[in-house]
């Protein structure tokens, strides 16, 4: 069935943007592991007939092409750089308190707690202070102060890493049908799972306890953080 029925000649059902998404065009052609060739040697052995002409030749094994274009192919260029892992910023150590610069939670300070294998950072309001839950950022958006609370022998569980984040695979496009007559409704929200609010549970325990060692720290991590007017970033204190 067609992606975008025809409502009337010319005119589709879905948009050209929501034709595009639906055809995951944006993901790339998609890559399939093939079984590895055989190796073929460049050149075999034939048996030549005649008596004067040696009664064996080596020949090339695939033919030369009879054409070559007239112009260069150009050939990618290989890249010879190799990820290296994030270096982390000598200001940023674990119980350090950041500031957030982007995304939902910008303007609240944060306590961060490890820096995961893709170089993000796992960070954490704490959840019951601030309202911010355990979260990946990148560095470059976060500003780090010079308050820290000290975490004492508390590390964080190995499970915590850039896969315990990733968001859980969308079942299957829904049929034309369904999604004509659903236009307009709110779609099912999805309960939160128990295992990862158990999880922010067990981190908050022991980064709040932490934070009750220091006076008015709490209050500290739940004011949220702005420029006023005549401000500069670069000549504030943190």
């Amino acid at each position: 069935m067609a992606r975008s029925k025809e409502l009337v000649p010319g005119i589709g059902r879905l948009s050209r943007s929501s034709v595009y998404s639906r055809r995951g065009l944006f993901k790339g052609p998609k890559k399939s592991e093939k079984p590895a060739a055989p190796e073929v040697a460049p050149t075999k052995e034939v048996e030549v007939k005649g008596e004067k002409n040696g009664g064996k030749r080596i020949i090339p094994t695939a033919k030369a092409p009879r054409f070559y274009p007239a112009e260069d192919v150009r050939q990618p260029k290989k890249s010879r750089k190799s990820p290296k892992p994030t270096k982390l910023r000598a200001s940023i150590t674990p119980g350090t308190i950041l500031i957030l610069l982007a995304g939902r939670f910008r303007g609240k300070r944060v306590v961060f707690l490890k820096q995961l294998a893709s170089g993000l950072l796992l960070v954490t309001g704490p959840f019951k202070v601030n309202g911010v839950p355990l979260r990946r950022v990148a560095q470059a958006y976060v500003i780090s102060t010079s308050t820290k609370i000290d975490l004492g022998d508390f590390k964080v569980d190995d499970k915590f890493d850039d896969a315990y984040f990733a968001k859980p695979a969308s079942k299957g496009p829904r049929s034309a049908e369904e999604e004509f007559f659903s236009e307009g409704k709110p779609k099912a929200k999805e309960a939160f799972p128990e295992s990862k609010a158990s999880d922010q549970k067990a981190v908050d325990a022991a980064v709040v306890a932490a934070v009750k060692q220091t006076e008015s720290l709490s209050k500290y991590l739940k004011a949220s953080w702005g420029l006023s007017k005549g401000q500069f970033p670069h000549q504030l204190v943190f």
